[in-house]
């Protein structure tokens, strides 16, 4: 089970390093709770677009994976460079890299629950926001 989990995952991640909103939306149950906040596919979609949108080349690259009955546990490494505007500040040019944390809950082969936690300080301050420039 855990290498059908494994496969599962990879081709979601390939999906998300695709930036492909509609094929990662079909790893998705058609209400899944992201962060205990229920939400549908495209709810989801509407959070990554201005990640994507923002950091054009932003890419997961997965540094430990578990898998343990109906759940994964995935750490990254995020990278990205900031070519666009993010949450009102301006397209800086930086390269960034954060540390990400998600652990998944499937549902008949789909992500039925999402609990994410990504570094967003670190990304904060690489690209000039915050104390620690």
């Amino acid at each position: 089970m855990r290498d059908e989990h494994r496969s599962l995952y990879l081709s979601y991640l390939e999906r998300c390093n695709e930036h492909d909103l509609d094929r990662m939306a079909s790893f998705y149950t058609p209400t899944i709770k992201v962060n205990d906040i229920p939400m549908d596919p495209a709810a989801v979609e509407a959070q990554f677009l201005p990640l994507f949108t923002a950091f054009p080349d932003w890419h997961w690259e997965m540094r430990n994976f578990l898998a343990d009955g109906d759940y994964l546990a995935v750490h990254f490494t995020v990278t990205g460079t900031h070519r666009g505007d993010f949450r009102g500040i301006e397209a800086t040019g930086r390269r960034v890299t954060i540390s990400e944390f998600t652990l998944y809950r499937l549902e008949d082969g789909k992500f039925a629950e999402v609990w994410d936690h990504a570094d967003m300080d670190a990304l904060m301050r690489q690209i000039g926001q915050g104390e620690h420039n």
